[in-house]
Parts: structure tokens; sequence; C-alpha cells
């Protein structure tokens, strides 16, 4: 195993272009020589404060400056930076950092109140850093964050030192249960990060011999910095010597967006499918010709579906991009990926396998083409450790299979004849019909296609028969008429009959969270109680 460290090599680029744009927020711009001195204030406050190595540093903070600048700070002085979801309650909050043996938070001020509510039950926090919002003042129990990262402190050299066993500590709340710390050592997640690279990261090499001759890609991440889609990317374009526009706004605004991408230059955003690609859409075809958008080269998206209209149609505004449609998960990085442009647009929920990627039968066998057998996905190659303090979780996840280990989080999937496959879905929230699997995401698409439907989502209800009866709960568009029978007749035009919605609900809104993820077990329980059954 090779030692790339994060903290490594953002410092070679800080000292051989500190004068480039690092960190862009409105109109905050922070340089990598600023970057990296502010960093080094956050670093040497946490040691100073009696931090134990490897300790985590939370980040409980919506997108800005402060978001990576605080990693960095975590890297330098060998901690592991931990991502906060900004819509937990208190309770959620209190679970995630006492598992994670937080020893400090960095976090907007508009969240003072509910950190204020349960930071005596959390000892081990020693270090709570407010960052100004224009919210609340920062509380007698905490530091200001800019005042603590203008410090003047030089260039931080952890006491226990700093290598590729370093953890970046991503935690995934999955579609069941508490949330799970996904434990990567910086020297694996910075090499498979950077495998799609024109300029991937050897298996081994020396920071020494990195040249940064000028600014590298800039990266926008459209959606949550607090999970993978939106962080992932960014730590790949830092250590690519580029910078980070952040959104000054804390819900999606596709024009922000699109402003700042002509504004800035933006070379690659990520976001998260249709979830966005439909209110970039909208702006789009609103004011067509308002935005150049020239420079933009790349969109990846991952975590939710991607349809295959809505990649034709953002190319159709703007040709000379590829987007990349890439199928992973916190803990299983690389499962596959589609790309669309140049003429030609990937399927809904194709997508190639990745290089280290495999299809898995009950039995834990490997699955060739032919007859598309249907069996669940598994990663091979450098992976995470596993859980943090979660050993069963992790034995039942990271699996040897012909005597390799392989990362099988729970993704099913058919292999088509060509040795592509076709996503079926998380196994967790799958419905289990009169014996039959259905995936609920398979169903969402269909349902999605038809014109009346702005969101669906698929669940399954008690059924005394079936066992569990397939529901679609439908967000539709301005104006239109939700007609059940229509919607159902619609579905089995592209599925199997026993795929089909038995029953159809209307709801204002399907609640999609900012990564554009969906709470089905709020919904199944909402739609069991409409059609006045017991989930």
């Amino acid at each position: 195993m090779g030692n790339w460290n994060y903290a490594d090599i953002w410092e070679r680029v800080a000292d051989q272009i500190p004068n480039e744009d690092c960190l862009i927020h409105g109109d905050r711009r922070l340089t990598w020589g600023e970057v990296d001195r502010r960093a080094d204030g956050i670093a040497q406050h946490l040691i100073d404060a009696g931090l134990e190595r490897q300790q985590a540093v939370a980040q409980y903070l919506y997108n800005g400056p402060e978001y990576m600048e605080s990693m960095f700070a975590a890297f330098k002085a060998a901690y592991v930076p931990v991502n906060t979801n900004y819509r937990y309650t208190a309770d959620e909050l209190r679970y995630l950092w006492d598992n994670a043996d937080a020893g400090a938070v960095v976090f907007h001020g508009t969240f003072v109140d509910l950190i204020d509510s349960i930071r005596d039950s959390l000892p081990k926090i020693k270090v709570w850093l407010w960052v100004d919002d224009g919210s609340n003042p920062c509380p007698d129990w905490a530091e200001d964050y800019q005042v603590v990262a203008n410090s003047g402190a030089s260039r931080v050299v952890p006491p226990w030192g700093r290598t590729g066993d370093d953890l970046n500590m991503l935690y995934t709340g999955g579609t069941t249960g508490m949330p799970k710390g996904v434990m990567w050592r910086q020297d694996d997640l910075i090499v498979v990060l950077s495998a799609a690279l024109a300029s991937p990261y050897p298996d081994e090499g020396d920071v020494a011999d990195l040249v940064f001759a000028g600014p590298g890609p800039k990266f926008c991440p459209a959606c949550p910095q607090m999970h993978g889609t939106g962080n992932f990317p960014g730590l790949s374009a830092m250590s690519l010597g580029g910078s980070i526009v952040t959104l000054t706004q804390r819900s999606f605004d596709a024009a922000e967006l699109l402003d700042a991408i002509e504004r800035e230059g933006i070379n690659l955003m990520s976001m998260v499918g249709d979830a966005f690609g439909k209110p970039i859409l909208k702006a789009l075809d609103a004011q067509p010709g308002k935005w150049n958008l020239s420079s933009l080269v790349g969109v990846t998206s991952s975590g939710v579906m991607w349809s295959e209209e809505v990649k034709q149609r953002m190319l159709e505004h703007h040709p000379n991009m590829v987007l990349n449609d890439a199928f992973s998960s916190s803990e299983a990085l690389g499962m596959g990926t589609s790309q669309s442009g140049g003429g030609s647009t990937a399927k809904t929920a194709r997508f190639q396998l990745g290089e280290h990627c495999v299809v898995i039968s009950d039995e834990n066998t490997i699955l060739k083409a032919g007859g598309r057998p249907q069996g669940r996905l598994a990663v091979g190659g450098r992976q995470p450790l596993g859980y943090y303090k979660d050993e069963a979780k992790t034995a039942s996840t990271f699996l040897i299979i012909e005597g390799k280990r392989y990362s099988c989080p729970g993704d099913f999937a058919i292999v088509e004849d060509d040795g592509s496959i076709t996503l079926l879905g998380r196994g967790s929230v799958c419905i289990n019909t009169g014996g039959e699997k259905v995936f609920p995401e398979e169903v969402e698409e269909a349902l999605k296609t038809h014109p009346s439907v702005l969101d669906a989502v698929a669940v399954g209800v008690p059924d005394e028969k079936f066992g569990e009866a397939v529901t679609a709960v439908i967000e539709p568009r301005d104006g239109a008429v939700v007609d059940g029978p229509v919607l159902i007749a619609h579905v089995k035009q592209t599925l199997a009959a026993y795929k089909a919605p038995k029953h159809v609900i209307e709801v204002d809104t399907i609640g999609r969270a900012a990564n554009g993820k969906v709470d089905y077990k709020r919904l199944k329980g909402h739609a069991s109680d409409v059609l006045g059954l017991s989930s």
C-alpha cells in the first residue's frame, strides 16, 4: 500500500501555486496560500485543545469554504473529518457524534440552539467552532472559527506524524438503521477517486514529485458537501490543484448554479440525478441561450436515478459536455458508470461494470453474462476498512468471494447479455409481492415517464393475499390530474403486470432530502395510513 495523504498533497499545491484560487463562495475568494495558513490555525488549535490522534472532527455545515478548509485542518493534524447531516434531529446528532467519538465540531451559527440542547451529553467534544452565517451570535461555549483560522499559526507538523493510513470517515444513513461511519484509508481513497481522472494517482508515489504548474479544474458541488456525491469530487479537484465554487443559497437554485458556471468558468459539477436535472432543465427551457456554459465539460451524478430523457435534454442545451452517471455508494466506489455525450445517451439505470465490480449470486458465486441473471453487486480492489465500531455490519458487507475481498452493500442488478448491468435497486427497500421481488426504482422510473407525474415513489403496503402490494406515491405536475388506472396501465406497458401498482395515492410533495434521496419508511407509513392499513 502507498502513503498518499490529503494534507501532504494539498500543502504541496499551496507551496507551488499559493496565489491561485482554492475556495470561492459568492464574493468570497480564498487562495491556496490563504487556505493553507488558515487550516494551520485550526489544526494547531485542535492539537492544543488535547484531541487525540485520529479523533473525529465533525463538519456540521452547509456548503461553503469552511467545509473543505476544516477538512484540510483535520487532515493536517491527523484527525478524521466526519460529515454531519444538517437535517438531523437532536437525538440523531447526539448518536452520530457519540458514535464517531468526535472531539470537535465545526458548525454554522444557525445550529446554536440545537447544539446547546445536547452538548452537555457529549463530554468527549472539547472544541466547538462557530461559523458566522448571520444568524445566532457566537455562544460563550464556542469559539469564533475565523479568529482561530487567522491566528497566524505556522505550518503544522502533528507530534504523531501523518500517513496514508490516516482515515477519512463518511457517515452514511443508508436505507435502514442508524448511520454508520465508513472508514477509508486516505491512500486508498485518493487512488480510487483519481482512477477516472486524466492524471490518476499511482499506487505508489512521493508527494515531492508532484508538480502543480498552474490551476487545476474548477469544481462546483450543486448538491450538499455533507454527502459523498458533493464531497468526494471536491477532494479530487483539490488534489489536482483545482478550486471549489460553492453556491450561497441553502436550497438548490438552478439559476444561481447557471450564473456561477458562466461567471466562474466552472469545468466540473456534481449533482443528484433528476432531482437536480429537472430544475436545471426548467431554468434553461425558460430562458434558452441566456447562459454561456462553454466552460462546463463534465457533470457527474450519483445516488439517485438520472433518466435518459433528462440527460438528452440537458445535452440539447449544451452538447459539448460529458454526463457521467456514476453508480456508487460510500462503501463501494466504482460499481458502475454510464456516459452520455457526443451524440449518444445512456439508458436509464444501465451501467457498464466498474473495473473491479462483479455481480454475485445468493450463494456468493460470480455471475457471468448470458440469460440475464440477477444478483448483488460487489466491488473488489481498494475498499474501506469497514464500518466504525460495527464489526457485525462490516462482516456482513465485506465478503470473501473466490479468495478476494469484496464490498457488497446490497444493490441488485441484472447482468445483460453484453456484460452491462441494469440496476434494480437496494434490497432493503425491495417489495415482496406474491413471492416476487419488485425493486422500487424500476417502478418509479416507469411512472415518471407519464406526463402527469413530476416525481414518484413505489412502496409496499400490507396485503392479505400477496403479503405486500405495490403502491405508487405520486407528486403530480402543476395542474395535472392523478388518474390511478391510467398510471397503472402505463406501467404495464413496460413492466410485468405484477410490478405495476395496485394502489395509487397523491401527495403534495415526495419530500426528497437535499441529496435527492427518499425516506421510504415515512412514505410507506403514509400510504398505509391513507389506505387504512397497518404497516
